[in-house]
């Protein structure tokens, strides 16, 4: 069994991912986050956004509407060229991206191909209740062209000043034609981006002297600061590469693009794309609404169209990643004192990172038959829930409880036991160790959180 097949099943099995409205066949493409999904999701963002506008200076957010004029994706470029390649198998009648096929026959049975055609990806929506007398519209194909739409409001309702940022997270829907990679390739997905303005180069000449950064320099720095994003929430590093595009292969708007891609089961997929957009976005929609989107600079007294520097992540391919990057299957050292008592010889663990980990800490009475301890427990899972995501657990026995935990992801189990009515402590386990310590009850949530980084 691959490793995507073995994460697969973990999420569907723990509560990660379901496929959406199972009940009725599902819908190929489109998939519901759990209960556990949706806070390591929940967790992501909150990451990104943390790091791309809460602890900078320099970057602002907006969110952005799905649906935006129809003119919108005609400036964009999106009408005239988001497209695949399409062919269909004239014998088992599967269709495929001309693309991804090597040979010159369907790649399921070996029949006919039929000959590409162009297959635009937007997905087409109608506006207005009377048959007949619809308006057109389409779901966004990508978020980015809300912020660019944005940017004169941006600049005149903030203090914003070249070089900055505007951040978003947000849904987009594409008419993928082979939906498939579970989590990898959805027709409905979520990202995450920073479109970043800086001076184009020869206005940047003029400032010269002044410690800014060129396009050129910027586009550099945002490549680091993605990756670094990635190996600071512990993807492996011998997982992650650049790959860049070649000039043939980019985008109709960039200047120059890289991917950061992961390598799952011996592929690498991609993850994250950096991109030089040069003023493709602002110049297009200043010609298309006769809008001036130019900036006016205060200490040069200069006007230009500021040019893009783009990351676009993929949430759920993120999440996907870091499920993917986290599961170890172990096999266990026989029981000892002191270490886990579960009983078992091999055990699946996810190793999230603790700030991605949809729970912190799961607590649970030793016994759930002895009302005292799960009185004892239940206050201090109570006490914790005010400040962060804890589980509670009373099924099976410990050893059960703390394997379902380390399915989950959960950097740390708390047991509520005997010695704890009488001396008042309690014992703690760690996921990835699952090595014990007893600590006072008072000091459970101090010790969480310089455990978790979060002091």
């Amino acid at each position: 069994m691959t490793l995507l097949e073995k994460v697969t099943n973990l999420a569907k099995r723990r509560g990660f991912v379901y496929p959406s409205s199972e009940m009725y066949g599902g819908l190929s493409g489109f998939w519901d986050y759990g209960p556990l999904g949706v806070e390591l999701k929940n967790n992501i963002k909150r990451e990104f956004w943390k790091s791309m506008v809460q602890s900078r200076d320099d970057v602002v957010g907006v969110d952005a509407s799905i649906i935006m004029n129809p003119k919108v994706w005609e400036a964009s470029g999106h009408v005239e060229n988001f497209a695949d390649p399409l062919v269909d198998c004239k014998k088992c009648k599967k269709r495929f991206r001309a693309d991804h096929i090597s040979e010159k026959k369907c790649p399921e049975c070996g029949g006919e191909l039929t000959k590409a055609r162009q297959f635009n990806l937007l997905m087409e929506t109608n506006l207005g209740a009377v048959q007949g007398e619809k308006q057109q519209a389409y779901l966004r194909g990508e978020i980015t062209q809300g912020v660019h739409t944005n940017f004169k409001q941006v600049l005149d309702s903030t203090r914003v000043k070249i070089p900055f940022g505007i951040a978003q997270i947000g849904k987009a829907f594409r008419n993928e034609i082979t939906p498939g990679q579970f989590t990898f390739r959805s027709r409905e997905f979520e990202q995450m981006e920073l479109q970043y303005y800086v001076k184009p180069p020869s206005f940047a000449k003029a400032s010269a002297g002044k410690d800014e950064k060129s396009d050129v320099e910027w586009f550099e720095y945002w490549k680091k600061q993605r990756m670094d994003w990635y190996l600071g929430l512990g993807l492996n590093k011998k997982n992650l590469r650049f790959l860049e595009h070649e000039p043939e292969k980019r985008a109709h708007y960039a200047r120059a693009a890289f991917d950061i891609e992961y390598k799952l089961d011996g592929e690498w997929k991609e993850m994250e794309g950096i991109h030089h957009r040069g003023d493709w976005d602002l110049s297009r929609h200043q010609k298309f609404s006769g809008k001036d989107l130019t900036y006016f600079d205060e200490e040069t007294k200069e006007r230009f169209t500021p040019w893009v520097i783009e990351t676009s992540g993929g949430v759920d391919r993120a999440f996907l990643f870091f499920l993917a990057d986290a599961y170890h299957e172990e096999i266990l050292p026989p029981p000892r004192r002191g270490q886990d008592d579960g009983g078992k010889e091999e055990r699946v663990v996810l190793k999230l990172h603790p700030r991605l980990a949809p729970y912190k800490a799961a607590v649970f009475p030793l016994l759930a038959n002895k009302p005292e301890l799960v009185k004892k427990a239940e206050e201090i899972y109570h006490d914790l829930q005010k400040d962060f995501m804890v589980a509670w657990d009373e099924r099976g026995n410990i050893g059960k409880r703390y394997r379902a935990q380390d399915e989950a992801g959960t950097p740390y189990c708390i047991t509520v036991d005997f010695e704890s009515l009488e001396k008042g402590d309690v014992t703690i386990r760690n996921r990835d160790t699952m090595k014990q310590e007893r600590i006072d009850i008072p000091d459970v949530s101090h010790y969480l959180r310089e455990k978790l980084d979060l002091v």
